[in-house]
């Protein structure tokens, strides 16, 4: 199997891990506090960044060597509270609208990459990122105002990912993959103890499992995530995460019996056009330099 044939594979796993890592969560967070299950799943994570970075070169110390630490620390928090606030939206909208408002994430990235990262944005990528945001307010809109307070929190939660990626983009100018990945993974467990602990809450045995199903998901899938960028590029790769929202209306369907409105599968397929049309021109454009 060729690099990207291997890449491509290896990306649909990765979303078919996250996709049921995220109706793990659901099916905790509706027991539990949301901000417990988050820390008890970042106890793990940062347990698998650390032994990554002991098998490196230069172990922990060369892992965590930075001269951005402030820029490390917000991209940490960022992310520690961006993952609280995507459970807390699988538990009220569900996973099928969550993850079809979600799949804008790329088109905000688009939108805010230049006035961050001083990238240039045609005129094509804007008229895309406008269509793409129309998709948004389609899938707001049936039996709801379209400011309705469960669907701000999936729109909060697209944009705090949009901006984690880009500070990662910014990060990535002067510290390696590895070095972003540790401080990730360090400064979220630690911001989740620090928060979490006073949420904490006695979990039945059997929760105890998905627990353990969970963090293991999670490690997994991260995993999976640093082999796809190693055997791949990732423009290759990138418009496979798009499914994603597929496996996770799957789940959300057969296991949560979430129902999918029409108006969801429209707007979805609008933001996913939009969405693979910006990669395609950023592709082409970064091809062209």
């Amino acid at each position: 199997m060729t690099g990207d044939r291997l890449g491509i594979a290896l990306m649909v796993l990765t979303m078919l891990t996250f996709a049921t890592q995220d109706g793990v969560s659901r099916h905790l967070a509706g027991e539990y506090n949301v901000i417990m299950v988050v820390m008890i799943r970042y106890w793990f994570f940062a347990a698998f960044v650390l032994a990554v970075a002991s098998r490196r070169a230069g172990g922990w110390r060369a892992a965590a060597r930075t001269d951005q630490p402030m820029l490390q620390v917000t991209r940490g928090l960022l992310l520690a509270a961006e993952i609280c606030v995507g459970v807390w939206a699988f538990v009220l909208l569900g996973l099928v609208e969550a993850h079809a408002i979600f799949a804008a994430c790329p088109l905000i990235i688009a939108a805010l990459s230049g006035p961050i990262l001083g990238e240039r944005v045609g005129w094509r990528r804007w008229a895309a990122i406008g269509v793409g945001f129309v998709g948004v307010l389609i899938i707001l809109q049936p039996g709801r105002s379209v400011f309705a307070p469960e669907a701000l929190v999936a729109v909060a939660m697209a944009l705090m990912f949009a901006l984690y990626s880009l500070l990662t983009r910014y990060a990535s100018r002067r510290d390696s993959a590895a070095t972003s990945f540790f401080w990730t993974g360090v400064v979220g467990a630690a911001f989740m103890t620090v928060v979490g602990i006073w949420f904490w809450e006695p979990m039945t045995p059997p929760d105890y499992a998905w627990m353990a199903l969970l963090c293991g998901l999670s490690a997994f899938g991260h995993w999976l995530l640093i082999k796809v960028y190693e055997v791949s590029e990732a423009s290759v790769v990138q418009p496979f995460a798009y499914l994603q929202l597929v496996f996770a209306s799957t789940v959300g369907v057969v296991i949560f019996d979430e129902t999918v409105e029409a108006n969801v599968i429209l707007g979805a397929v609008i933001v996913i056009a939009a969405g693979l049309f910006t990669l395609m021109r950023a592709r082409k454009a970064a091809h062209t330099d």
